[in-house]
Order: C-alpha cells, then sequence, then structure tokens
C-alpha cells in the first residue's frame, strides 16, 4: 500500500454513547413518559477532500513478488458522515466500478480494528473490501481509507420510505431482510468470533433490485475473549442492549442478537422499538415492555447492580406491540431476541431455522415483483462448522442441499 495526500476530515466525538449510571436511575424512572420515536443524526463533518470529480491515485500489490498496481478514483458524491470520519461514493477510472470509500482518521488514543477485521470477512451478506490504501494531510494525519463494495440503499432508508408512505413493509421484505441479517452474524459470531457492536438500520446495505442485504461498518467490531474487559459505551443507543445500558464489561456477541431483535421489530412497526431519549431513558423504553427486570436477570446483565430496587412496571404482551396482523411467528422470534438475560437470547444460528422464515425455504416462493429470491442457501463449510445435524436439516431446504454438496446429505 502506497501513500496519497488528501484534504483533513475532522473528527467529531459522540457525547451519547455513554453507559449510564445506575445510581441516577429511581428519580428519572418514575416518569415514564413516551419519549419522541425520532432517531438522532450522526454527527456531521465536512466532507475536504471528497468533493466531486477529485482524483485519488494509489497503487496495491507488491507484496509476495506480485507487481504493483495502480488504481485511480473520481470521487462522485459523500454518502455517509458520522463521528468516524466520511463514506464517499467513488469510480475505478481503470475499470468504472462504482465503490464506496470509508475514510478514517487514525487517532493514536483509539484501537482501529477495523482494517484487520475486514480482512478476515468473507460472507455474501456481508460488504466486501476490494482493498485499502492510507493517505495523510499537511498537518501529517493519517487516514485509512477502506474501498468498498457500492450498494445503494440502507434498511434505514427503506423503513422510512414506507413510513412516509404511511404503508407497513411487505412482510416478504420482512422476512428476508432479517433471515440475511441472522445469517450475516451467524457467521461473524461463530465462524470468525468477531461481535460487530452497532448493528442498526443505517448499518445494513440493501440492493433494491435484488434485495440483497449486507451488513457493513465495522468500526466497532472487536473479537471478544472470555473474561477480558470490553468498553461499554458501546451501540447506537435506540438498538443498545440492556447489560451495555448497565455498564457491563464482559458481556457476549448477545449483545448483536438485542440490536437485532431491535431492527426486526422496527421493521414491523414502521418505527424505532425503544426510542430512548438517553441512557436512561432507553432502559425505561425497555422497561414498559419488558417490565422490571428480576434479580436473576439483573444479575445476568450485570451482577454488580444485584441490589438496585427499580420501580415495578408489569410486562406489556407483546402481541399488542405489534399491529393486528403481525403473524404469531413474527412476534414469537422478537420475543425470543429480546430477553433480558443474555444467554436466554437465542442466537442468530438458531434464529435461522425458526417458523418465521419457513416461506423463504419454500422453492415457490418468489418476490412481489415474480423475481427469484437472492441466494440463502449457498452456504460455504465454515459457516456451518459445527452445526448439529438437527439444524442443518431445518437450515438447508431440500431443493438448497446442491449447493452444499459438502454436508453430504
Amino acid at each position: 500500500m502506497t501513500t496519497v495526500t488528501v484534504a483533513p476530515v475532522p473528527v467529531l466525538g459522540n457525547s451519547d454513547r455513554n453507559c449510564i449510571s445506575v445510581d441516577t436511575l429511581p428519580d428519572e424512572m418514575n416518569d415514564m413518559k413516551i419519549k419522541d420515536d425520532e432517531e438522532t443524526e450522526p454527527a456531521v463533518v465536512d466532507g475536504n477532500g471528497t468533493e466531486t470529480g477529485h482524483i485519488i491515485v494509489t497503487t496495491v500489490g507488491g507484496g509476495n513478488g506480485q507487481p504493483k498496481q495502480t488504481i485511480s478514483y473520481m470521487t462522485e458524491r459523500a454518502i455517509g458522515r458520522g463521528s468516524f470520519g466520511v463514506v464517499f461514493q467513488a469510480k475505478c477510472l481503470g475499470t468504472g466500478e462504482t465503490v464506496a470509500i470509508k475514510k478514517v482518521l487514525q487517532d493514536k488514543r483509539y484501537k482501529n480494528r477495523e482494517l484487520q477485521t475486514m480482512r478476515l470477512l468473507d460472507h455474501p451478506n456481508v460488504v466486501s473490501l476490494r482493498h485499502s490504501f492510507f493517505s495523510t494531510t499537511d498537518n501529517d494525519e493519517l487516514y485509512l481509507n477502506l474501498v468498498l463494495e457500492y450498494v445503494p440503499e440502507t434498511v434505514y432508508r427503506v423503513v422510512k420510505h414506507y413510513t412516509k408512505m404511511n404503508q407497513r413493509m411487505p412482510l416478504i421484505f420482512v422476512k428476508l431482510y432479517f433471515y440475511q441479517i441472522c445469517r450475516a452474524l451467524a457467521y461473524i459470531h461463530g465462524s470468525i468470533g468477531v461481535c460487530h457492536r452497532d448493528i442498526k438500520p443505517q448499518n445494513l446495505l440493501v440492493n433494491p433490485h435484488t434485495h440483497q442485504l449486507k451488513i457493513c461498518d465495522f468500526g466497532s467490531a472487536k473479537v471478544l475473549v472470555k473474561r477480558e474487559p470490553n468498553i461499554s459505551y458501546i451501540c447506537s443507543r435506540y438498538y443498545r442492549a440492556p447489560e451495555l445500558i448497565f455498564c457491563a464489561t464482559e458481556y457476549t456477541t448477545a449483545i448483536d442478537v438485542w440490536s437485532a431483535g431491535c431492527v426486526l421489530a422496527e421493521l414491523l412497526l414502521g418505527q424505532p422499538l425503544f426510542p430512548g431519549g438517553s441512557g436512561v431513558d432507553q432502559l425505561v423504553e425497555i422497561i414498559k415492555v419488558l417490565g422490571t427486570p428480576t434479580r436473576e436477570e439483573i444479575r445476568c446483565m450485570n451482577p454488580n447492580y444485584t441490589e438496585f430496587n427499580f420501580p415495578q412496571i408489569k410486562v406489556h404482551p407483546w402481541h399488542k406491540i405489534f399491529p393486528m396482523r403481525t403473524p404469531p411467528e413474527a412476534v414469537d422470534l422478537v420475543s425470543r431476541l429480546l430477553q433480558y438475560s443474555p444467554n436466554l437470547r437465542c442466537t442468530a444460528l438458531e434464529a435461522l431455522v425458526h417458523p418465521f422464515f419457513d416461506e423463504l425455504r419454500d422453492p415457490n416462493t418468489r418476490l412481489p415483483n415474480g423475481r427469484f429470491l437472492p441466494p440463502l442457501f449457498n452456504f460455504k463449510p465454515h459457516e456451518l462448522k459445527g452445526v448439529p445435524m438437527e439444524i442443518l436439516m431445518k437450515l438447508v431446504p431440500e431443493h438448497g442441499r446442491k449447493q452444499c454438496a459438502f454436508l453430504g446429505f
């Protein structure tokens, strides 16, 4: 990789990601008001160096005896901004391919694992890394530039589209999108051992023509090691698992499962399920649905808070949360994902074989326009390594088993 020079992108902090001090909870939790459900937009940063028509020239290769190759990109427009930096759409001048380039300041105060994580990932439901390069500014600031495949839409914008039309997302799309989310999570959790730590609709890319979904933005991702502490001020607020709100540091990949459950509920509702305005408020929203956590549930989330006294709120039945025509299978799956106790949440792999997805396993199922579904059963050996046979039989329908000949059905 060579270093190229482009203009700087200032990085702003994100003050909303701190976990709450549980000592402040009692008074504030007695005021059980419904909060505004608007999602707060990320902090905006300047797009310097990413103006339309800006040319970026870099080289790849040169290692292991491979020849170096010069690649040029022309920036087209900024498509994402946040505390991390900026993502912009660009065109490879040699091939004409449209790509997304994520430009991230390499801050010495924070460990950036994104590049090493992206190099591990190879899955149809995870955005792919084309290559990477570093750039510097006149102030000697170092930026990592990740060249990623370009996917035009996000689940966030798709949900907003249906909401503006005063419509619910067609159930077939809910099933398709959530199945692919679960498949990606099963892969990164089981095969790679990575926890994403920021699953939300903005980080779920969708091709609006094929309806293939890909998880993106691994800037917060980490391999979780048992008994090794992790930061708890992680994950965007509406999708933050309760153990993170309680400042747990020895959490598991179950935090991604909680976030995914929040996404599924949002696909069904057309709006966030837990729209908290702060860390405290987030817990209020959760308690209004799940009820007051028991001492055992608090212990499972964070043993340090077992003596804390909560206002006693009853469980709100799940079926009353969703519109009347919501299939019971969908409600059941949400209830299995959104459990206080992390060890009681179903895993992403277990979610894949839930009856909610049976329609996707029917060979006659088609998209509303009559086209075929995107590939759902093209599993690779490492995806299914160690999966019990009874789950495999449910996971791979008969018509999809030709793609998984390695299983020896």
